[in-house]
């Protein structure tokens, strides 16, 4: 079976699918508690899903401090051992989740399986609406048989350089807006934003339930904010590459594909202290 999916599927839909012809990849975690993600796995988790760790298998420690903030991605050897060891095999139906909307982490995985060319979708609501579908948990960790999985990362989806960000057209900001205007900063050591960048928090992109808009509502958020400019000029960032993955993902959902991500984002942006610093509402 090809993968179908690729930014949404509900969980009506991933419960229909084989277990055999599907990956499902638990990826919740707490930025202020990196032990509390594998916890809640343990004491429930989708039937047959593996468990992501923010802080290992989506991004690579080791490379903090080079200016790639606090989430460095990880390289491409070591993400694809990761695979490797979950048993990925490309025809696979990938599905992430998690108990934030798709913000704590699953989007992050989502973006990064984009950015190696592997469709992947994340589970709309979350764990949430999987429970609210009356579907069953477990807490066994289930056997995989490893495989050896070859990928290669798209440079075309990512930023690195700040000299690059700078030359965006249109940068957006997934943090809250009180971060985003440099009034509170409870992670990095510099408050504020990227001059010229434009706040979309991805908290807009939810619904009360916590699944997304639909497509046509996040397409309407989203063309005002491009200012005429093309899906593949935009250029998204947060505190660390996380959240602003959501932004993609929502982006792409709405049929506005393309756009790319600063992945050392603000914490990466700040390392740098002659960098500029905008603060207030957009610039």
């Amino acid at each position: 079976m090809n993968p179908r999916y690729a930014t949404l599927i509900d969980a009506v839909a991933l419960a229909a699918l084989p277990p055999a012809r599907v990956l499902i990849v638990d990826c919740r975690c707490d930025l202020a508690d990196a032990d509390k993600g594998r916890r809640d796995y343990r004491s429930g988790h989708l039937p047959g899903a593996v468990h992501a760790e923010l802080h290992g298998d989506l991004s690579d420690p080791s490379r903090a401090g080079q200016g790639l903030g606090r989430h460095p991605l990880p390289r491409e050897e070591a993400f694809a051992a990761t695979l490797g060891r979950w048993g990925w095999q490309p025809d696979l139906q990938v599905v992430c989740y998690d108990d934030a909307g798709g913000a704590m982490a699953a989007a992050r995985l989502w973006w990064l399986l984009l950015w190696a060319g592997v469709p992947a979708a994340v589970l709309d609501g979350g764990l949430a609406a999987w429970r609210a579908a009356g579907l069953p948990l477990e807490t066994s960790v289930p056997e995989r048989t490893p495989t050896r999985a070859t990928l290669h990362f798209d440079a075309n989806r990512v930023v690195l350089d700040a000299d690059e960000l700078r030359r965006a057209p249109v940068i957006l900001d997934a943090r809250a807006a009180p971060r985003f205007r440099g009034e509170v900063e409870p992670l990095d050591r510099v408050a504020g934003h990227v001059p010229g960048a434009r706040n979309h928090p991805y908290t807009e992109n939810l619904q009360p339930d916590g699944r997304f808009k639909p497509a046509q509502a996040l397409r309407e958020a989203f063309l005002p904010l491009l200012g005429g400019h093309p899906p593949q000029s935009v250029v998204h960032m947060c505190g660390s590459g996380v959240t602003a993955c959501h932004n993609v993902l929502a982006m792409e959902h709405a049929g506005l594909c393309g756009s790319r991500l600063y992945a050392p984002s603000w914490s990466g942006w700040v390392s740098d202290p002659s960098r500029p610093v905008a603060r207030g509402a957009d610039a």
